[in-house]
């Protein structure tokens, strides 16, 4: 891990951004160390997600967390995967001409992603455990939903997972799911343009811990109530303190 810039905020937040290898990814820790840790988990892009991810990550800062994120495989600066450009593109025609996204298509936009993104994550980890500033337990906030289900099966450091429902779920990570047990809050868009409800509620259906909670509120993909992050912070105050 190298750290490539870093500013500190009037709040005492510092932020740093850092490579790992040739992955981007930005960390943000409180004045007061050391602190547990937050995975930030997004959809990709870091760059243009920067000020949603801020946002959230300086909101759990200032309930005295460290918050990390990387950027996703084929997102941002990151190379381009052929085969996952040409499943986003079979996605948008579907979505436009109003046909059902098959089996097919989600497998192979998600999984590549999937098997990829957790190892990156889990090496990042690796890397931000081994900092002074940073503690145990470990929690992941965030998305991609898929990811996040299988880092909940594959990773024991995570403690508790705060998942975002909007994106699609290939039926073999629904099985996986099965498998995990860790404490869970779930963040459902009633109306998410972009996101198979009723898949969203069979993946939560599946989750085999026995502390799991639904939240599902009215609005669209980015329309997330404000109030969820304080309640996603007495979630982990719950399990990592």
């Amino acid at each position: 891990m190298k750290f490539t810039s870093e500013q500190r905020f009037d709040d005492g937040v510092l932020e740093r951004e850092f490579t790992l290898g040739d992955i981007p990814g930005i960390l943000w820790t409180p004045a007061s160390a050391p602190a547990p840790l937050i995975l930030a988990g997004h959809p990709g892009g870091l760059q243009k997600m920067y000020p949603r991810l801020s946002a959230r990550a300086r909101h759990s800062v200032a309930q005295g967390y460290a918050v990390a994120t990387i950027e996703l495989p084929g997102c941002g600066d990151r190379p381009r995967s052929a085969a996952a450009e040409e499943a986003r593109a079979d996605l948008r025609r579907a979505v436009q001409a109003g046909e059902p996204v098959g089996d097919d298509i989600v497998d192979r936009l998600v999984l590549p992603l999937v098997d990829q993104a957790v190892p990156e994550w889990q090496a990042a980890l690796d890397a931000l455990l081994a900092l002074p500033e940073i503690c145990g337990p470990v929690g992941y906030s965030g998305g991609v939903i898929a990811v996040g289900t299988r880092l909940a099966v594959v990773e024991p450091r995570i403690s508790a997972a705060l998942l975002f429902a909007g994106s699609f779920v290939p039926r073999s990570i629904v099985e996986e799911a099965r498998q995990v047990t860790i404490p869970l809050l779930v963040l459902l868009q009633w109306d998410d343009e972009g996101n198979d409800r009723q898949q969203a509620l069979d993946l939560f259906d599946a989750f085999g811990s026995k502390e799991k909670t639904l939240h599902a509120n009215m609005g669209g993909h980015t329309g997330v109530p404000w109030f969820e992050g304080d309640d996603g912070n007495r979630f982990f105050d719950r399990h990592l303190r």
